[in-house]
């Protein structure tokens, strides 16, 4: 009986998924070198690889790149023809062959000879002509190829490119590499915006409905309507004592102008923090069904207002 293209999907998971097991526990003997040079680096970790290998070499470098590791792809086709002018002594080369004989790679490992530029071979073949030339040698398990020819790059670009994650996450822990580092290199997209903080988005000094304690209703009703956001922050000595919402107004309408801020601010209001992330305050909006949150600090003091339009022109959602 013939294979489902679900038998057949399987099978190529199934032996992936060894093979990935079998990395695991053959980890190259030199990847904690590699990670302690790459940590040492002064300029750039260049990656290189041809064909599917090139591919891989591609998304290690953007990975590398964005995880605090300075990285870029250099093509080998293009570094024959003036592009190894981008591998200078300050970098390091990693080059990726399955076989470890891929002639177009054969100009950058002359280079790296000639300039004393550090070259990390991920190679299956440990005798190959690539892990010879190489200073580290990262290699991977002989585990067959899932097509059922055993020749279409498969298992070999899984392994090479679950490698190369391992490495970056390797060196983003020995970097200190955070949140925070995270952001500064991923402003944009939905990443960058699970990542921001309260205080990025936040309104602040005059933008904000702010009265004080014995301001008269009429007052705080003008500055609620000025500033647009529904709400009136009632502040004394810096320090936020209450909120004026609609939901205070429709409550205290009986006798409402003869009243001051006081008299119809809610205490302790719901609040957070300058460095709460904002994904983390819409969630506490949504929940308690609220458009706005006052930002305080540690001590009290009124630093700043989010609305919930805030977090979604953000990308928070």
């Amino acid at each position: 009986m013939a294979k489902t293209p679900s038998d057949i999907a399987r099978g190529v998971l199934d032996i992936e998924r060894d093979a990935l097991t079998r990395l695991a526990a053959e980890l190259p003997a030199a990847f904690d070198d590699v990670v302690a040079l790459l940590l040492q680096v002064r300029g750039r970790v260049v990656v290189s690889g041809m064909g599917k290998s090139g591919h891989v070499a591609g998304k290690i470098a953007a990975t590398l790149a964005s995880t605090g590791t300075p990285a870029q792809l250099v093509h080998p086709g293009e570094a024959s023809h003036g592009d190894l002018g981008m591998i200078t002594r300050e970098d390091a080369v990693l080059l990726i062959s399955n076989s470890g004989e891929t002639r177009e790679l054969a100009d950058m490992i002359g280079h790296c000879a000639r300039f004393s530029v550090p070259l990390i071979a991920v190679t299956k073949r440990t005798e190959s002509t690539l892990a010879r030339a190489a200073d580290h040698v990262l290699a991977l398990p002989d585990a067959p190829e899932a097509c059922a020819i055993g020749m279409a790059p498969t298992t070999s670009t899984t392994l090479t490119m679950a490698l190369g994650d391992a490495l970056a996450v390797a060196l983003m822990d020995h970097r200190g590499f955070d949140r925070d580092s995270y952001l500064a290199f991923h402003p944009g997209g939905t990443l960058g915006a699970q990542l921001l903080r309260v205080s990025a988005v936040m309104h602040r000094g005059d933008e904000l409905p702010v009265v004080a304690p014995d301001t008269p209703m009429g007052d705080t009703l003008v500055e609620m309507t000025a500033k647009g956001f529904g709400v009136a922050a009632v502040v004394e000595e810096d320090r936020l004592i209450g909120i004026i919402t609609d939901g205070d107004l429709r409550r205290n309408l009986k006798q409402l102008m003869d009243k001051a801020a006081r008299d119809v601010a809610t205490p302790q209001p719901m609040v957070t923090a300058p460095d709460t992330l904002l994904v983390e305050a819409l969630g506490v909006m949504n929940s308690h069904k609220r458009t706005v949150l006052l930002v305080v600090d540690e001590g009290g003091t009124l630093q700043g207002l989010v609305h919930i339009h805030d977090a979604l022109r953000a990308g928070v959602v």
